[in-house]
């Protein structure tokens, strides 16, 4: 059986599952659904789309080119690339969206599945054993029983996530007044575990991943809950933004808190300015220099950039404080702030 284009398989909560050790074609019945019949060639000619694209298309979701002979697609291939036909000819998106739109949704779906599969296994196999036939046989019906409801579940939080970003541009198109709609004004922020390196060579594997996962679930909690966005995690750092100066701020204030309650500390920088989003990341000089400031902060404080320290000159609740001007690599000598509650000296 082969690969749905978009994972969209039809009939995959149907899907018999297997009593014993499980094959690789019996998994991918259970998650896909629906059995191969078509080539590349031959679901590219059935949709209409041209054979090009459609290869684009699928090296765009992180797959690789087939040879022209393998039945690899299915009913399901050939609905969608119907869709995407349309969505073409009706004027809505163009070839270059289209693999762009594409390439967001294979890199982003990849992760989420790899990182659900990891969770799933690791919550019910035991990791000091080798796992049975009946226990893997029992993660396929765990699976098989779940996947209709995390497969709604998915499609409400991707909406919820798109109003939400749009909301975000929304704000921030009134509190820029830009023009151009694809620069920004936002407050970026990199919070780094301190002595990651050290610290990793003294745990093995499990503790590791315990560590460093540990560390992003606290972050992503307090980012959100003060109406940040994670933009990414690197392992022993994370990255994110914030429309509001403040909210950035207490972000920052707040991890530092969370994150030494957990165990190691974090250094914070913090820079207000101009970024440019690309594919849900953010670029400019603005990054670069939240990503020197944090080099530049001690463990346990936050350092932030005089566009930021003027942004918070009269937020309630923080202050900030000038330290000593600092050679930043690539961007000259800056003039860093360290970040404070008000009244704690």
């Amino acid at each position: 059986m082969g690969r749905d284009l978009l994972g969209l398989g039809e009939g995959g909560d149907e899907a018999e599952v297997p009593a014993g050790r499980p094959t690789a074609e019996q998994i991918k019945r259970l998650f896909v659904g629906t059995s191969p019949r078509y080539t590349r060639i031959e679901v590219a000619r059935l949709a209409g789309v041209p054979q090009e694209l459609t290869e684009r298309i699928w090296r765009a979701l992180g797959f690789a080119t087939l040879p022209d002979d393998t039945v690899a697609f299915t009913d399901a291939d050939v609905a969608v690339l119907e869709r995407v036909r349309a969505m073409m000819e009706g004027g809505l998106l163009d070839d270059r969206t289209v693999i762009r739109m594409t390439r967001a949704l294979g890199q982003t779906t990849a992760r989420l599945a790899q990182w659900q599969a990891e969770i799933m296994i690791g919550a019910m196999l035991d990791p000091g054993r080798r796992p049975t036939d009946e226990d893997l046989a029992a993660v396929m019906e765990t699976s098989r029983r779940l996947l209709p409801d995390f497969e709604q579940m998915l499609v409400h939080v991707w909406r919820a996530q798109l109003a939400a970003a749009g909301t975000r541009l929304l704000t921030l198109a009134d509190i820029t007044d830009e023009i151009v709609p694809t620069r920004r004004t936002l407050a970026v922020g990199f919070a780094d575990l301190v002595s990651f390196t050290q610290v990793s060579r003294e745990l093995d594997e499990r503790g590791l991943a315990e560590l460093v996962e540990g560390f992003e679930a606290r972050a992503s909690d307090v980012v959100a809950e003060h109406g940040g966005r994670m933009v990414k995690t690197l392992g022993d750092e994370v990255f994110f933004t914030a429309a509001d100066p403040r909210a950035a701020a207490v972000i920052a204030l707040e991890l530092v808190g969370a994150i030494r309650q957990y165990g190691p500390d974090v250094r914070i920088g913090l820079a207000y300015g101009p970024v440019l989003p690309i594919m849900g990341d953010v670029f400019g000089t603005t990054v670069n220099l939240a990503a020197r400031l944090t080099a530049i902060a001690r463990p346990g404080t936050v350092v932030v950039d005089d566009g930021l320290a003027e942004a918070l000159k009269d937020a309630p609740g923080v202050e900030v404080g000038r330290i000593r001007q600092r050679p930043a690599r690539g961007l000259g000598v800056v003039q860093p702030y360290v970040l404070r509650r008000a009244g704690n000296h």
